[in-house]
């Protein structure tokens, strides 16, 4: 009955998420995102100070005439202004990035929501290891769990692994501790 109920709080929770997606994708369709354009970088030029234009134009008209405006120099200047001026032709697809950031939130998102099931189904599946017990000083570091034959050493879920080497880790944690406190003790 409880992998039912949070079978279907998944499922909301995975609705839920599919649908801010979706509005957020109409949302980003509602504005007018152009895919083209031109970038024209035009340095200091005497008394004026560099800028950066942009404007939706064709790959024709991509030059500083068509695209600087309104125009810093005078008639007479304009030319030599727009020598000086480096102007390039840039497409995108944002239909290319829009799928990507989905795809990128959907990723994350199950694994979000794969961590809240091993959250909450992780203290139902384990069992309490009587032989671990949280290290308050150094003689308690001795106590280390008795080996199991080779039989039941053989994990058979993923689960069982990951405990396993979860305690392995826990023992070398201890024994990091030990050294660490013997050393203290050496040194004092």
């Amino acid at each position: 009955m409880w992998s039912f109920r949070e079978g279907s709080w998944t499922s909301v929770v995975a609705a839920v998420a599919t649908l801010l997606l979706l509005d957020a994708v109409c949302h980003a369709q509602a504005k007018n995102f152009e895919d083209v354009r031109c970038k024209c970088i035009c340095p200091p030029y005497r008394n004026i100070t560099g800028h950066i234009y942009n404007r939706n134009v064709s790959q024709k008209d991509c030059n500083c005439l068509h695209v600087v405006e309104p125009m810093p120099v005078p008639g007479h200047d304009v030319e030599a202004y727009c020598l000086l001026c480096e102007c390039k032709y840039e497409e995108r697809s944002s239909n290319t990035i829009k799928v990507t950031i989905i795809i990128y939130l959907s990723v994350v998102g199950a694994l979000l929501l794969y961590m809240l099931f091993l959250l909450l189904v992780d203290p139902l599946i384990r069992k309490h290891d009587a032989y671990t017990q949280p290290l308050h000083n150094e003689e308690d570091s001795e106590e280390m769990r008795p080996p199991v034959d080779s039989a039941a050493a053989r994990a058979n879920t993923v689960l069982e692994r990951v405990e396993g080497a979860q305690q392995r880790w826990k023992k070398q944690v201890q024994e990091q501790r030990k050294t660490v406190f013997d050393r203290h003790k050496m040194l004092s």
